[in-house]
């Protein structure tokens, strides 16, 4: 059986990647939604569909989408986060609400009825407004008919160097009297920053001024006599990334000293010289490493852009192993 999938909150398709390495030709994607005009680009350039990338979700009728057997749903979390306002389901952005995207989800998977619905949010949105957040949303979906199984997991213990925790929820279609379903346990495989470093000379626009680097201990030092733990950090190449997030704290928090010979000669514009400490932020193909991303997967944009759709983005790893035992389950059922 061939299964038809969309592709909701796209981003540049991590869920979407995760899905196709296990169900292989066995899946079919028939719609695709995103919002971000650069995130579309990605996307389009790495998947390579006969049908237009569709915007604005809450503007698409439900009667416009084809027929599908998944949903993929990464809807925004903004607006759940820890690191953001906690806003949830009064955030606006733009004129929008990001926390009530899901009822867009909500909308369309009651009109289509799929055999599954796959979500993936913050650590935050669980606990979010004492836990009101997240029941309404598993309310919503078991009122449409679904029988929701949801499980926090970290990227770490699926082969990535990344400490990551995300909300994962699988979603079965009530008839098909799924009782039970076990999430992956993670992989045996450990990495580090090593491991997924750019070979030698990294170019020097990676590289932190001397100038920035004393401005962000100056600043560190400023929150730490306030007792407050924010500021930059660099990470043990031997160790692991904290998550890497959309914005320049999710840089900032994830330096590291890379003493392999490079050029001190700037080719951007710095105040001050190129520090002598070695220290630099990631590459963005470091950061789609870190995400699980292929090597073939193309970084065609800006590195601003980049640095933000990978962290707004899913571990391909952790998708594999959740969609390998939705496939299983799946086709015990045909």
């Amino acid at each position: 059986m061939i299964y038809k999938s969309i592709d909701l909150f796209a981003g540049i398709g991590g869920i979407r990647k995760g899905f196709e390495n296990v169900f292989k030709d066995k899946l079919t994607t028939v719609f695709v939604s995103e919002f971000d005009k650069h995130a579309q680009t990605t996307y389009r350039i790495n998947f390579n569909d006969s049908f237009k990338i569709s915007g604005d979700i809450t503007k698409i009728s439900e009667l416009e989408i084809p027929t599908f057997d998944i949903c993929f749903a990464g809807f925004p979390c903004q607006a759940f986060s820890l690191a953001g306002n906690h806003q949830g389901f009064k955030d606006n952005y733009k004129g929008m609400c990001r926390g009530t995207l899901f009822q867009d989800v909500v909308r369309i998977c009651e009109y289509h009825k799929p055999k599954v619905i796959f979500c993936e949010n913050v650590k935050g949105l669980i606990s979010h407004d004492h836990g009101k957040t997240f029941n309404i949303i598993k309310k919503s979906f078991e009122e449409i008919g679904y029988d929701v199984f949801y499980k926090i997991l970290n990227s770490k213990d699926f082969g990535v160097p990344q400490n990551r925790e995300r909300i994962y929820l699988v979603c079965f279609r009530h008839d098909l009297n799924i009782n039970d379903f076990v999430f992956p346990k993670g992989r045996l495989t450990k990495t580090c920053i090593l491991d997924i470093l750019d070979p030698a000379p990294i170019s020097s626009k990676y590289y932190l001024s001397d100038v920035y680097v004393n401005t962000l201990r100056i600043h560190k030092e400023r929150h730490k006599s306030k007792g407050n733990g924010f500021g930059y950090e660099i990470r043990d190449l031997n160790g692991i990334a904290g998550a890497i997030v959309c914005g320049g704290m999710g840089r900032e928090r994830n330096l590291i000293i890379d003493s392999r010979k490079h050029s001190l000669i700037p080719i951007t514009h710095i105040k001050g010289k190129i520090n002598e400490e070695n220290i630099r932020k990631m590459t963005p193909r470091e950061w789609a490493r870190l995400q699980g991303f292929p090597e073939n997967f193309k970084l065609q944009l800006a590195d601003t852009h980049l640095y933000k759709q990978f962290g707004n983005s899913v571990t391909v790893n952790v998708i594999e192993d959740i969609a390998m035992n939705i496939k299983e389950v799946l086709e015990k059922n045909e």
